[in-house]
């Protein structure tokens, strides 16, 4: 999954700060629906990501039944403080 390709699928842009509120409410309930229906680890844990980044992500226990998951999604929003407070 291209970030840039999603972010035109899920919001019809390629560069997030092109979103407009409107534009950004509706793609995130595109991708939350989405998200409900895939059933593809890796595509699920691709679509929990760019929501965690978007500030929409579903909880942890919720988004995810496997704990290697979860774990995995811990040391994404670990990964994404420690960048953000290098200045990243």
């Amino acid at each position: 999954m291209n970030f840039d390709d999603q972010l035109h699928r899920y919001f019809g842009v390629r560069d997030v700060d092109a979103l407009t509120p409107d534009a950004l409410e509706a793609g995130l309930e595109h991708m939350r629906v989405d998200f409900g229906l895939e059933t593809d680890g890796r595509r699920r844990f691709a679509l929990w990501s760019l929501m965690f980044l978007l500030g929409s992500a579903p909880d942890l226990d919720e988004a995810f039944d496997d704990p290697a998951d979860r774990d995995a999604a811990r040391d994404f929003m670990e990964m994404m403080e420690r960048a953000e407070e290098d200045g990243g």
